[in-house]
């Protein structure tokens, strides 16, 4: 999806220091303990095991960067009611429910530095509580009172399993293109990040050319966000990333530093991916050989610089708004998911 035109265009990075997401934090503070209160209260069941599952993610130390653009967002377009705050839960709900699937299918052993649900309580467990989140973000959206909203989030969770399932069929398949792996990414990640901004607008009743200005924003900003996470599983180490450095190399994942080292290397480096994303070549030699051809084939180089792009069209998207306190922090938290890789 294209941009909107913009009279002002924002470049990505800053001379003044590292961005962070502080700016954004601030912004929502008061919000987000809105938001806490309906997560807190909607993750409750008569079944204990529910709550005491659920709370081991949701309180996992994560930044809740999805329900914080929902808020930032709506900050922006000038809403002052109180619906985007069940919104923004459900958003989190949604999100958390994907974390617990996921984990389940790619057999992970730590999330956010700490062991995922599926290792303490098991699979089944962790696929029934994502369930039930899945569930309790239906009801949310329902009380929002909004069709158009319940249409927007209902086919997001639609697009995100989709795309997951796209992801699982492009397993250690090195031939993997680029295109189907922008569409994996662009459906399981952008396509909450797009809903989560969008519906601001929805409930603010602003027009469809604000709207679609909001989606394009945070589809983009996955997409970057995304690009960052594929390119640092290889660069970076488990204590940075939260999960275990080299993830996806042994789980015969084709993210784009891949594709783009697959494509330019020599016969014999070609003949090292087959095996090592059939799954023949996952010791730590392996990873470190990987690496290295990643940073040689300039892959991972490349694979950020993607990201910046993407990150670019999400700043561009914001052209239309005025500027202030919430599009500054906006920014900003585009210029933050890009700065982790570095």
């Amino acid at each position: 999806m294209t941009a909107p035109a913009s009279g002002n265009v924002h470049p990505i990075g800053r001379a003044n220091g590292a961005p962070s997401l502080d700016p954004m934090m601030a912004l929502v503070a008061g919000g987000m303990n809105q938001v806490n209160a309906v997560i807190l209260d909607r993750m409750q069941s008569r079944i204990p095991l529910i709550p005491e599952l659920a709370g081991h993610l949701i309180a996992g130390g994560g930044k809740r960067m999805r329900p914080m653009l929902t808020l930032a967002c709506a900050d922006l377009v000038g809403y002052a009611g109180t619906r985007h705050y069940k919104l923004a839960a459900a958003v989190e709900f949604i999100h958390t429910a994907t974390l617990l699937h996921d984990d389940v299918v790619d057999g992970s052993g730590l999330r956010r530095g700490r062991k995922t649900a599926n290792i303490i309580w098991g699979n089944s467990a962790s696929v029934l509580v994502g369930d039930f989140l899945f569930s309790r973000s239906f009801e949310l959206m329902v009380e929002a009172e909004s069709l158009k909203v319940l249409k927007i989030l209902s086919n997001a969770s639609a697009v995100i399993a989709e795309g997951e399932v796209n992801q699982l069929t492009a397993q250690r398949r090195i031939d993997t293109s680029e295109e189907q792996y922008l569409d994996i990414i662009g459906a399981k990640t952008a396509a909450l990040f797009a809903a989560a901004c969008r519906i601001s607008a929805v409930v603010a009743d602003r027009d469809e050319a604000e709207e679609k200005a909001l989606d394009v924003y945070g589809r983009n900003l996955g997409i970057a966000f995304q690009l960052i996470d594929d390119a640092i599983d290889y660069e970076s180490d488990g204590a940075t990333m939260g999960k275990d450095a080299g993830d996806d190399f042994r789980d015969g994942k084709v993210t784009l530093p891949v594709i783009l080292a697959y494509a330019r290397g020599s016969e014999e480096d070609r003949a090292f991916w087959k095996q090592a994303i059939a799954g023949n070549r996952t010791s730590d030699e392996d990873l470190a050989r990987a690496t290295q051809l990643l940073r040689s084939t300039g892959a991972i180089d490349d694979t950020l610089a993607r990201a910046r792009h993407y990150g670019q069209r999400a700043i561009d998207a914001l052209g239309r708004f005025d500027a202030g306190t919430a599009k500054a922090a906006l920014v900003e938290a585009v210029e933050f998911a890009i700065a982790r890789a570095y």
